[in-house]
């Protein structure tokens, strides 16, 4: 499959095994390389979720997300229209890696400032026409902008999902393995970290609209 051309249109999607959709966000491609494709997105950008899910976002409500999840346990959830909020994100994700590595930037004066670097654990970059197909699973890393500390989130997601065996022993094992390797990146300062202060002064081409879904998704 050709490669995207920078300014496209991605649509970046979460599909449980079951081949249902979980989530879809939409993107603008910064870069299409071997080595990662670099996608971004402002406050603005369509996505769709799970209605769970976004009930949890408005009402900062933890327990709803554990709702989302058994949901899907159950293979049972609707998705609702949704947007980007409060950040613009610069996603980078290595084709066969077990991860994303995302840089979330905030409002500060008349610019923007790297709040923070943000690992995502989730399956390998699926390419499709529109974009890319992958799952978020549930763990995260985040990392401070100098990358000079780091802290583990959502591990008790982590156990409920695998409870619930959403993640399956072998993902598990993909995980575990994932997790070293970015910790490695870390203390060298190789990958996505090797260009960290490159990636820190990344700002939104202004010209670029705001990322719009193409299509309404399927619900099966």
């Amino acid at each position: 499959m050709r490669g995207f051309e920078t300014g496209q249109t991605v649509v970046r999607r979460d599909v449980h095994r079951s081949g249902r959709v979980w989530s879809e966000l939409a993107l603008r491609v910064v870069d299409d390389t071997g080595e990662a494709l670099v996608t971004a997105c402002v406050p603005g950008a369509q996505a769709r979720w799970p209605a769970l899910y976004a009930q949890a976002r408005a009402e900062g409500d933890r327990a709803v997300r554990t709702e989302a999840f058994d949901a899907m346990a159950a293979g049972e959830w609707e998705l609702a229209a949704g947007v980007w909020q409060e950040t613009d994100l610069l996603l980078w994700k290595p084709p066969a890696a077990w991860f994303s590595v995302n840089a979330f930037f905030v409002p500060d004066g008349d610019g923007r400032r790297l709040r923070n670097w943000y690992v995502n654990f989730e399956h390998p970059t699926r390419r499709t026409e529109a974009g890319f197909d992958t799952l978020d699973l549930t763990v995260d890393l985040v990392v401070a902008p100098d990358l000079t500390g780091w802290e583990w989130k959502d591990e008790d997601e982590y156990a409920h999902v695998r409870r619930l065996g959403i993640v399956s022993d072998i993902e598990h094992r993909a995980v575990d393995a994932a997790r070293g390797e970015v910790l490695a990146m870390l203390a060298a300062r190789s990958g996505v970290f090797a260009q960290a202060e490159r990636w820190a002064s990344w700002r939104w081409e202004p010209a670029w609209p705001t990322p719009c879904l193409p299509r309404p998704v399927a619900v099966t």
